[in-house]
């Protein structure tokens, strides 16, 4: 048996992705066999294929994170799963194939709440912004939340998680029709990035104090924007680097305004603590069927189209999530 998969050939970006035709591998104790019916694509995929991700794999690979889709086949030792379960889950890559071979420690069933391709999306951007609201920075209902980048898929997710904890939410999106959608997904406020007065916006916003919390996968200048529109004692989530900039945070800038710089890896948090992953689970399997972080997706692509997807997140031209699905 045999199955099709998008395979980067070569660290030269997404002209490197060829869709290629693999063969099954026997199933090893506690590995369940999946027909996927879609994979949700992340900015970490488009840095895999340059080789500028944190985990580097040596091309041929193939990319992906998060899949949602069936299972066809269980290995030995084997338990909770079974043929005709739909589940959600993910790992370092290979999601973006008709089928993938995965533990079953990383499957989780699929809400119904959630179509195939919500499904695909949701667990990602659920996990860092639960991690990074819930377990990092403890974001208290009627504390603001500054979100940068709102626009994306974990920015969304961060959004609509943050208005569901009781937060007052601040959004940046950097066109009119970003800016909707991050209001759509539960903003209060939304500002443009490139706005000089930001940071003076966001201390209007909130009476003089400032923001309690900022999340920040943008990283560049706009991070240290955020830092002046931080309030006293503030946390700051450093969480990733899309605009291809990492800053410099001014060390006594920290101090004066008393606020923490918190670094935030959500899945290697997990993999690291697994008292944390399993306490984690419940929470997302509790907000997925509750239909909270809904994905808002505004790509859908085919397979034999996975290279034009991954160039929808290189122009910045989504809105929520890309996916790709199996079946055009």
């Amino acid at each position: 048996m045999s199955y099709r998969a998008a395979v980067c050939t070569a660290l030269t970006g997404p002209d490197s992705i060829k869709i290629e035709t693999r063969d099954r591998s026997p199933l090893k104790p506690g590995e369940v066999r999946i027909a996927i019916k879609a994979a949700g694509l992340n900015f970490p995929d488009l840095l895999m294929t340059y080789g500028k991700y944190q985990f580097r794999p040596d091309p041929p690979f193939v990319p992906g994170m998060e899949f949602s889709g069936e299972v066809i086949e269980v290995g030995s030792e084997v338990t909770g799963w079974k043929p005709g379960d739909a589940v959600m889950g993910g790992g370092k890559g290979d999601c973006i194939a008709e089928e993938a071979v995965v533990p079953s420690s990383a499957l989780v069933s699929k809400p119904d709440a959630l179509s195939w391709e919500e499904a695909a999306c949701w667990r990602a951007g659920g996990v860092t912004a639960w991690h990074a609201l819930h377990d990092k920075a403890g974001l208290k209902a009627g504390e603001t939340l500054l979100v940068l980048g709102a626009a994306g898929g974990v920015g969304m997710a961060t959004v609509s998680l943050g208005k569901h904890l009781g937060a007052i939410v601040i959004g940046t999106g950097s066109s009119a029709e970003k800016r909707d959608a991050i209001l759509a997904a539960g903003a209060d406020h939304v500002l443009d990035p490139a706005d000089p007065e930001l940071a003076t916006k966001v201390k209007e916003l909130t009476g003089g104090k400032g923001c309690d919390v900022v999340f920040d996968p943008v990283g560049g200048d706009l991070s240290i924007t955020a830092t002046r529109a931080i309030g006293w004692g503030g946390r700051f989530l450093i969480v990733g680097f899309a605009s291809g900039v990492t800053p410099s945070f001014p060390a006594n800038h920290a101090l004066i305004k008393g606020y923490s710089l918190i670094g935030l890896r959500a899945g290697e948090a997990s993999r690291r603590d697994a008292d944390l992953a399993a306490r984690t689970a419940v929470h997302l399997r509790n907000l997925a069927e509750a239909g909270v972080m809904r994905p808002h997706i505004s790509h859908r692509l085919g397979l034999d189209k996975t290279r034009e997807a991954l160039l929808v997140l290189e122009r910045r031209e989504a809105i929520g999530r890309v996916v790709v699905t199996m079946e055009d």
